[in-house]
């Protein structure tokens, strides 16, 4: 979203409405910025739409309320809020939307680098080989890149300061997280079966 644009002709108080009017006017404005936004848009963004004594994550509340039985929600993701149609509705844009790029193609190996990424992040091509006992191909981290998943790093500090891995907010995105923090305990998914133990 914009950073630091301000328009001086947008009334952000709206004294001349009553509360209710008001506060339903603020809704609608959060409303306009995130569905014209690709991205997640951040409460800072949000605040500049709104008057000094609103909520911005009361307003959004709200909004989310308004929105029940919708096939569409607000989700808080990367930092920010944006749209997103309910998964249950997904097999019907399948049929019948044109969504080819935005799905993504990834293999069972694939995510599991980038959770390899995500858990040990930064992580050089070593790092990744010690987790899984191969090479990580120069293909696949150059799809991942690609895609948006992972940047690069800050340069290891050893010998040939090798490049580093990290995700980035596209896989906050795709994967539904608000920060790494939501990443699943490691020690669940191994007690689960779903990750291999590490030593």
């Amino acid at each position: 979203m914009a950073r630091d644009r301000r328009d001086p002709e947008l009334d952000r108080e709206l004294a001349e409405l009553p509360p209710d009017l008001r506060w339903r006017e603020w809704m609608r404005r959060i409303e306009a910025v995130l569905f014209a936004s690709a991205s997640p848009v951040p409460r800072e963004d949000l605040v500049r739409v709104v008057g000094q004594g609103a909520s911005v994550d009361l307003l959004v509340e709200n909004l989310a309320a308004d929105l029940e039985g919708r096939s569409f929600e607000i989700a808080q993701v990367a930092g920010g809020w944006m749209f997103r149609t309910r998964a249950t509705y997904a097999p019907a844009i399948r049929a019948a939307a044109d969504v080819g790029d935005q799905l993504l193609d990834l293999s069972e190996f694939d995510i599991a680098v980038l959770a390899a990424i995500a858990y040990h992040q930064p992580i050089t091509r070593d790092g990744l080989k010690d987790i899984f006992g191969k090479e990580i191909s120069r293909d696949l981290i150059g799809r991942l890149h690609a895609q948006g998943l992972i940047g690069t790093g800050p340069r290891a500090p050893r010998r040939g300061a090798p490049y580093t891995f990290v995700t980035t907010e596209q896989f906050l995105v795709v994967f539904g997280l608000e920060s790494l923090h939501d990443l699943p305990d490691r020690e669940q998914l191994e007690d689960a079966g779903l990750a291999a133990e590490t030593r």
